[in-house]
């Protein structure tokens, strides 16, 4: 199933969970928020709901308020996100060749880094010959 793109200030929100590293009170996302632009505490705490419905975020009681918390990470979403632009192609190896054509220097190193870490199994069984 194709993950949903967030909506504007789904991405500004989830953003700020994700830079910061730790759970955190609508309040205190507001007041973040609320440094760079005028937002309501109410529009606030409806898109943490729900990006809680939708999964994207878990929260647990503190009080009277909730704490919220990313449930995967960013890089998580952006492989999600690249998985779900790949399956809209019928050559999937044009499409590569495509995206790779266009990678800076810093970002095929970045790829060769990571293709060093995913493991490599080749022979039966394993779709990879």
């Amino acid at each position: 199933m194709p993950v949903q793109r967030f909506g504007g200030l789904e991405a500004v929100i989830m953003d700020r969970l994700w830079s910061n590293g730790r759970a955190a009170t609508v309040r205190e996302v507001l007041e973040e928020l609320q440094q760079e632009r005028t937002l309501a505490y109410t529009t606030v705490m409806t898109v943490m709901d729900n990006l809680h419905k939708k999964g994207w975020l878990r929260r647990r009681r503190l009080g009277r308020a909730y704490v919220y918390e990313p449930v995967g990470t960013r890089e998580g979403y952006t492989a999600q996100l690249m998985r779900d632009a790949l399956s809209t192609s019928d050559n999937r190896a044009a499409a590569f060749v495509h995206f790779l054509s266009g990678l800076s220097p810093e970002e095929a190193e970045a790829l060769r880094t990571a293709l060093k870490v995913v493991p490599q199994e080749d022979g039966p069984g394993t779709g990879r010959a």
